[in-house]
């Protein structure tokens, strides 16, 4: 059948299952708007901003597990894009950003609204395309799908230009086909693996991203269990091990538990499973688990010996080099190992003051009313750790962040995203108020489409993590990071067309979450925190996370 360009990237969603997108109309994509308006397939939510239509992809894409897609004009619509594409190119989301530029011959001459988005793009996508003939038009879609979700996931860009969507061709329908991807790994690397795990007396797990994007839980519950091994996790590995097993000790690295930390210190083998060895888990690299031999497991060939050099690789998928490990393991006993990691829980528990209002409190009850079913989005910053430090993850795809990029302002649309896709889940985005501010126009979104997502504000009218650091490092120093002035959040909400309610003692924490759980539209929720909260344990940067701090460390540094 003869189709334009506009029918033609419609068609190629639909085969690509997508039910939704987020977008942005402007005049070189007004073609596929035209055509949008015509069907009743996908859905598309105009969401306030390209950035929140990015970011809405994003969380869409990682709560879901599908392909994100986001479309944009060309100009400032494709370049406000970027921030969305570079968070889900540093988390390996997996995610089509399609826009349209100016007319072929127009290209090149400094045409109204014209950049060069694919180039602007091209160190943090995976790949980027330019249409400029509608012939090639179905197979360049189709081949950024393939690409966005195989192997390492990742944001693709296609960028047509106008004509392109005006001009007809003949199209072809596609049925997807699945591809069966050769295995990358053999016999010998099993064995290998097989011999290090079963020669350890002090083994630890050290888990990332990657067991959630391989869809790996199962497995490696079976395998933490299987070898006795404790089991630390990444910001991006909350959930692929449930917070509630026994072997679980909580996060590693800058703001992981004192557990995580000084257990993957003295390990004798640290297996290392989808996960990269960023510098917020390791802190200096010299020190790092200098006691243990590493194996790593990851499907990206250049994760390894990039920033740690390992004993021994498995370049793979992880849930299928974890099916192949788990068959060929025997039951492993580590009483000993274990009892001491313990131990170390005991003299080490996650702590905060329960005399005042904290947002480790309000995560703690956030938790219990939701039963650690919710799916938690968050900004960045200290209310981020306190959410991963206090929330129980006990799925894949519960916890979305903003993890290598650290994008402020990420929260509220990857929450928007994340309900779209999940319509039966509480999803509660916990924001700082200088998170909120950066991009809380998308609660105009959720209200047009009376998308019940909860914002949590976090107020403690400061940036709190700058402010931390500024306290420890830089002499109380408080430069520009004060917030104190005459917005109020409450009143933007409601003008937003939002519920809101505003919370000041801890009495009102739970009735406020119990109120917003039940609404049937957005709600925010302010509360009001001390300014002067700190987020512990804490190594700082470039330290060895065997030296990680707490108040109490900091109390008698300061009183010695």
């Amino acid at each position: 059948m003869v189709l334009n360009g506009a029918q033609i990237v419609l068609e190629c969603l639909k085969e690509q299952g997508v039910d939704t997108v987020f977008g942005y109309p402007g005049g070189t994509i007004l073609n596929v708007y035209d055509e949008l308006y015509k069907q009743d397939e996908i859905k598309h939510i105009l969401t306030s901003h390209e950035q929140g239509a990015s970011h809405a992809a994003d969380g869409y894409a990682r709560s879901t597990g599908k392909v994100g897609v986001c479309f944009a004009t060309s100009g400032p619509g494709a370049t406000n894009l970027v921030t969305g594409i570079a968070t889900a190119y540093m988390d390996s989301v997996p995610m089509v950003a399609i826009t349209c530029n100016v007319n072929l011959p127009l290209l090149g001459k400094d045409t109204f609204q014209e950049v060069d988005i694919a180039g602007i793009t091209m160190p943090i996508t995976k790949h980027g395309y330019i249409v400029k003939d509608v012939k090639q038009l179905a197979d360049t879609i189709r081949k950024a799908f393939d690409i966005a979700r195989s192997g390492r996931p990742g944001p693709v860009i296609v960028d047509i230009t106008k004509d392109v969507t005006a001009n007809k061709c003949d199209f072809k329908p596609v049925k997807e086909v699945t591809k069966e991807e050769k295995l990358s790994f053999g016999e010998e690397d099993i064995k290998q693996a097989v011999k290090m795990i079963e020669h350890a007396k002090r083994p630890f797990i050290y888990v990332g991203g990657g067991a959630i994007i391989s869809g790996a839980n199962k497995e490696l519950k079976e395998f933490a269990e299987k070898i006795q091994a404790p089991v630390c996790d990444t910001l991006m590995g909350k959930g692929a091990f449930d917070g509630h097993n026994k072997l679980y000790t909580g996060m590693i690295g800058m703001h992981g538990t004192k557990t995580s930390n000084f257990g993957v210190s003295e390990c004798d083998l640290l297996i290392t499973l989808g996960a990269r060895f960023s510098d917020r888990v390791t802190g200096n690299t010299k020190s790092f688990a200098k006691k243990a031999k590493i194996l790593q497991i990851d499907i990206d060939a250049a994760e390894i010996n990039k920033n740690i050099r390992v004993d021994y690789s498995i370049l793979g998928d992880l849930k299928e080099v974890l099916s192949y490990l788990n068959t060929e393991l025997k039951q492993q006993n580590h009483d000993e190992w274990i009892e001491h990691i313990k131990d170390y829980e005991k003299q080490f528990p996650m702590t905060y003051s329960k005399k005042t209002l904290t947002c480790p409190y309000v995560i703690e009850e956030i938790d219990k009313l939701t039963k650690g079913d919710a799916i938690i989005t968050t900004d960045v910053g200290q209310h981020q750790m306190w959410a991963a430090q206090f929330y129980k993850y006990k799925n894949p795809r519960s916890f979305i962040t903003s993890g290598g990029l650290g994008t402020m302002g990420y929260g509220l649309g990857a929450a928007i995203g994340a309900k779209v896709g999940n319509p039966k889940k509480t999803v509660i985005n916990i924001a700082g108020d200088g998170c909120f501010r950066m991009n809380m126009n998308e609660l105009a979104t959720a209200s047009r489409y009376n998308i019940p997502v909860i914002e949590v504000v976090i107020n403690n009218q400061v940036l709190g993590m700058v402010r931390q650091w500024q306290t420890l490092f830089y002499d109380k120093h408080y430069s520009n990071t004060v917030l104190t002035d005459k917005v109020d959040y409450c009143k933007v909400a409601e003008g937003l067309g939002c519920m809101a309610i505003r919370v000041t003692k801890k009495e009102e924490v739970k009735p406020a979450l119990e109120k917003a759980i039940a609404a049937k539209g957005p709600v925010l929720i302010d509360v009001a925190v001390d300014p002067d909260d700190k987020v512990f344990p804490m190594v700082p940067a470039g330290g060895s996370i065997s030296e990680a701090f707490d108040a109490k460390d900091l109390s008698k540094k300061e009183n010695s």
